[in-house]
């Protein structure tokens, strides 16, 4: 055989249907997942608050700060799908005790810190922590619960990524009032413990017994390495970055070639043939997208063209996650009656009038509007997520959810960071007309993902999902 032949794995024996956990052993499992979701959002959110004061501590200028984030969010979404494969072969129990365990390493790094360099380690490190634990959600969930109780579960971990983003800000800026920014990390150590002691009552989900595919691996982490790199630097090196997306783009077109031809490759090219999974996955970008380009510009729209004061632009962000945490509950249950194109296509429609709303506020306007608005923006994109997260985890084999769940998680970072790629864009634009152009953009990602929907809709491309 060739040694430069793509590794084509053997197939996986047959996997049966999954039924859940017994009770209690499913309460214990999904209070694992809860508490590794909550860790990871809570982690990223606490030290996007803490940035100034970390810059002020360590004689930093605020643009290079960002790289505290940037290296967290880079690490994750280079390794993802690489981990997802590691734990298909290692077992997800052990993948999730070495994730938790490798974010522990990586917060202490953090809080013994005293200079950027060995701060950006550590949060290299906690997030290929974060990402060990993160690619096991999706494979975790379909086991852990029935399939009756599957929409529950993924609206309660749709909840609580809600409530963590709401709590992250105020927890952070609440220890840093009361205690130097190192404790930020340690803040969640305890947490992390408890997830360790939660690992053994996780399910044990057949493994892969096929080679690990190395190449496609780098292939892989390069391809969205220098891709995230390369939009986050394109307002200040835009040459660099333009060569760096280009040779990000050859190595996606590498790894495609190389995967393609493969029965269940690390990037999992096969599970794209499935309709209902590849435009699940579509809007699922698109809607992440929106997402962080509204969250991201609202703050500049508020403050610089309403001219809302700082505290009041706060208490109407916690609208958002508010709409998204209640309206979770009806979007499980109807999701068990109704496709999850229309309901994803209900939820992104909302979340249209809301960004569409915001973007056509007269000046000045009443708080109660805006909030309405923001209200309506979070009650879209929470009825959406259930349903279309339902559809990705159930259209594939279970043999496969741990690629399943790694490409989820790996389409809402790339969703983020494209978002977060359009607001800078939009700033370099024009600074005094960037927040609105920022708007428009995330309306037309918006309006996009509606017409996917009702596409997959009249199709009626999810009779895979159950």
């Amino acid at each position: 055989m060739n040694a430069n032949e793509p590794v084509t794995p053997a197939p996986p024996s047959p996997a049966p249907k999954p039924c859940g956990l017994p009770a209690p052993a499913r309460y214990w499992a999904a209070l694992g997942v809860l508490l590794a979701i909550s860790i990871t959002v809570l982690d990223a959110g606490i030290a996007n608050i803490a940035l100034p004061t970390i810059a002020d501590d360590l004689g930093i200028l605020p643009s290079t700060s960002i790289w505290i984030v940037n290296a967290y969010t880079i690490s994750i979404i280079a390794t993802l799908l690489p981990f997802s494969a590691v734990a298909e072969r290692i077992g997800f129990t052990l993948m999730y005790r070495i994730g938790i365990s490798v974010f522990i390493a990586g917060a202490f790094i953090c809080s013994m810190a005293d200079s950027l360099a060995l701060l950006v380690l550590g949060r290299i490190i906690q997030g290929l922590g974060s990402s060990s634990v993160m690619c096991l959600f999706g494979g975790m969930v379909r086991n852990i619960y029935p399939p009756h109780k599957l929409a529950a579960g993924i609206s309660l971990n749709a909840m609580t990524v809600g409530l963590m983003a709401v709590l992250s800000p105020s927890i952070g800026a609440f220890i840093i009032t009361i205690a130097p920014w190192k404790w930020i990390f340690i803040f969640t150590i305890p947490f992390c413990l408890v997830a360790l002691y939660a690992a053994r009552f996780l399910p044990l989900i057949p493994k892969v017994t096929a080679p690990f595919d190395y190449i496609s691996a780098v292939l892989n982490m390069l391809t969205f390495g220098m891709f995230l790199w390369a939009l986050d630097e394109s307002g200040n090196e835009p040459l660099v970055a333009g060569i760096v997306l280009l040779l990000s783009l050859l190595c996606a077109i590498l790894l495609i070639r190389r995967s393609t031809p493969q029965t269940a490759p690390l990037v999992p090219i096969d599970l794209f043939r499935i309709h209902t999974f590849r435009y699940a996955i579509m809007v699922s970008a698109l809607t992440f997208m929106a997402a962080t380009s509204a969250m991201l510009a609202l703050p500049f729209y508020f403050q610089n063209i309403l001219g809302l004061p700082l505290g009041t632009v706060g208490i109407l962000f916690s609208t958002w996650p508010i709409g998204s945490i209640v309206i979770a509950p009806l979007a499980a249950r109807l999701s068990a009656r109704f496709p999850a194109s229309l309901l994803s296509g209900i939820g992104a429609a909302i979340m249209f009038i809301g960004i569409g709303g915001l973007l056509l506020l007269p000046n000045p306007s009443p708080l109660t509007l805006i909030s309405l608005y923001m209200f309506l923006t979070g009650m879209g994109f929470g009825f959406f997520q259930t349903p279309n997260n339902k559809a990705i985890l159930l259209s594939t084999p279970i043999h496969r959810s741990s690629a399943t769940g790694g490409t989820q998680a790996t389409t809402r970072l790339f969703g983020q960071g494209v978002g977060a790629a359009i607001v800078a864009l939009c700033f370099s634009i024009s600074q005094n007309e960037g927040a609105i152009y920022a708007l428009a953009t995330s309306a037309i990602v918006t309006i996009i993902a509606v017409l996917i929907n009702l596409i997959r809709y009249f199709k009626k491309m999810d009779t895979a999902v159950i």
